[in-house]
């Protein structure tokens, strides 16, 4: 079940959110992980400190010198900082990695506030990186800004999901973190109607690239075969595990520990 994922995202130097989240979910779920990085940030679990972009034409040379080769059964975008940077990874996508699925996690704002993506990225975003998607995955925050508007609870959830779908995306992945209550909730929304997940809340300050996380284990999940709605249910039970196991790191949000095992070969119950 190797599955090779391109992950095209930035890097965390606190190594808990970012590119180096992402090597470590996909390696963990026995996935093969590729990078082509956007950009660097200078980062701990107390927050964002300095962002250096990657030149677009750099972006562009890894993410191609890496699918003539080893291919890839699956991307996964993350932080892509701006309008041009967004514009140069569809059109390598379109360019050299047609029809491979597309998991587009629209990361805009660090879990310590800092901005990941600049607001006039957002309109190239929706009209670039949306429609290649087969499945995105907002939280709260982020599904307000796609669709101009604000989310009142989860009784909204369900249609904010399908509002989003209306912006052309082939599935949506609505994640309920940022909601009070001891039950979290996440939605996945496709044509074929909305999948409701729910598990208990973990009463922590560990959840440092959490977003990150589910976003490459879904990826990890749709290069190894699996159907969207259970590469889902693994996804969310890994984040869980390494939530669980995140080794109290830092001062702030601290990151997860992404060295738990979870059968890439079976989906959980």
């Amino acid at each position: 079940m190797k599955g090779r994922v391109l992950i095209v995202a930035g890097s965390d130097s606190g190594g808990g959110a970012g590119i180096q989240a992402d090597i470590k979910t996909v390696t963990a779920l026995g996935g093969y992980a590729a990078t082509a990085i956007t950009a660097l940030t200078a980062q701990n679990t107390q927050g964002v400190h300095g962002v250096l972009p990657i030149p677009t034409d750099f972006i562009r040379q890894q993410m191609r010198v890496v699918l003539e080769d080893i291919g890839a059964d699956a991307l996964k975008t993350g932080m892509l900082h701006d309008a041009a940077t967004i514009a140069a990874v569809c059109d390598e996508i379109a360019a050299s990695a047609p029809g491979v699925p597309l998991v587009a996690d629209p990361v805009m704002v660090a879990k310590g506030g800092h901005p990941l993506l600049q607001p006039d990225a957002v309109a190239t975003l929706k009209a670039r990186l949306l429609p290649l998607a087969a499945v995105i995955t907002p939280n709260l925050p982020e599904a307000e800004v796609l669709l101009g508007r604000r989310i009142a609870g989860l009784v909204d959830m369900p249609r904010a999901a399908a509002e989003l779908l209306d912006l052309g995306v082939r599935a949506v992945l609505l994640k309920g973190g940022h909601l009070e209550g001891e039950v979290l909730v996440d939605l996945l929304a496709t044509a074929a109607g909305i999948i409701r997940y729910e598990s208990p809340r973990i009463a922590t300050r560990h959840t440092h690239g959490t977003g990150c996380t589910l976003a490459s284990a879904v990826a990890a999940g749709l290069a190894q075969g699996l159907a969207l709605p259970e590469a889902v249910v693994r996804a969310r039970a890994y984040v869980r595990a390494a939530i669980l196991a995140a080794p109290g790191f830092g001062a702030g949000h601290g990151p997860l520990g992404h060295g738990v095992t979870v059968d890439p070969g079976r989906i959980p119950a």
